[in-house]
């Protein structure tokens, strides 16, 4: 249960402040010394998910409307008197693609500040410290649907996620169906077109995730280098004993009023919250993607100083 969604006119974080995380960042990555990327398990060229007029040899398929005659197996061809075509694989530089949660339930904050503002700070601090990895930068801000910023040279790719990470939470009705199948659709669409041996960065407090998810994660862990980082609030973990309170939930959308002050119902919540999370953590675990948990009262760049490498 949480408080209801927030919406507000103000960015997550100012531009001061982005300009601070960056130069943070920054630093971190010239002074660390380190032999590989804080997420890094495949440097150099990759394979492309795309098919195309590349050097690799990828399959034999029937010939379909509209395809280039030029790639047509005239042996295949002639031997089942059926049309059929040589299909390559394009070669790509693989990527940083970072996906940023700000459904309503990111909407959330009890302490320093919303969950989807801490979010922001976790992307713009891997984007600057993954980014001389990769060929380019880019992502995908998922909200009441998921917009996808396109992949872009380090600086400029930078900018643009911390820029659109950080922008406004435009108005939200709750939604749990819709947020579901916009974290479907983003996952669908990038599983076709990030180039493998990417690195994919998910920022969210997964409260979308569900066990028919799994297979389209495990699908993402086997071409690309994933993880996760799983944003709570504290209030999230354990209610304050506040007596008789109101908790707007989102998943059947109504009021509901708690009983904070007995210590039995703030245990049952405990216990429940406590399962839940282990859940989440399981089925990432299980699948090879990396887990790191942070609360919006932690500065995030403890993360990256303690190593993300040990998530796995």
């Amino acid at each position: 249960m949480q408080t209801p969604a927030t919406s507000t006119a103000a960015p997550l974080l100012t531009p001061e402040e982005i300009v601070a995380l960056i130069e943070q960042a920054d630093a971190l990555r010239h002074t660390r010394a380190h032999g590989r990327e804080v997420f890094l398990r495949h440097p150099g060229d990759a394979r492309s998910a795309h098919f195309g007029q590349g050097l690799d040899f990828e399959e034999v398929r029937a010939y379909q409307a509209g395809d280039d005659i030029r790639n047509m197996d005239w042996r295949t061809t002639a031997r089942t008197g059926e049309p059929y075509l040589k299909v390559f694989r394009e070669e790509h530089h693989p990527a940083l693609h970072i996906v940023v949660d700000r459904g309503a339930g990111m909407r959330f904050g009890t302490t320093r500040q919303l969950k989807a503002a801490q979010a922001a700070r976790v992307a713009i601090l891997a984007a600057v410290l993954e980014s001389s990895a990769f060929a380019c930068v880019g992502g995908t801000l998922i909200d009441d649907t998921a917009l996808t910023l396109p992949c872009m040279t380090k600086q400029a790719g930078i900018l643009q996620l911390a820029q659109a990470a950080a922008a406004p939470c435009p108005p939200h009705t709750p939604d749990s169906a819709q947020e579901h199948q916009s974290w479907t659709d983003a996952l669908r669409r990038i599983a076709a077109t990030l180039p493998n041996g990417s690195r994919l960065l998910l920022c969210s407090d997964f409260r979308w995730l569900a066990a028919d998810d799994v297979p389209l994660l495990a699908h993402l862990a086997l071409r690309h280098d994933i993880a996760c980082v799983h944003i709570t609030d504290p209030v999230e973990h354990a209610l304050p004993a506040l007596g008789r309170a109101s908790f707007y939930d989102l998943g059947t959308q109504r009021l509901r009023w708690v009983d904070t002050g007995k210590p039995d119902v703030r245990e049952r919540f405990a216990q429940a919250a406590a399962a839940r999370h282990a859940e989440i953590e399981n089925r990432l675990r299980q699948i090879d993607i990396a887990y790191f948990a942070l609360d919006t009262g932690s500065d995030p760049m403890q993360l990256f100083l303690a190593g993300m490498d040990d998530g796995r």
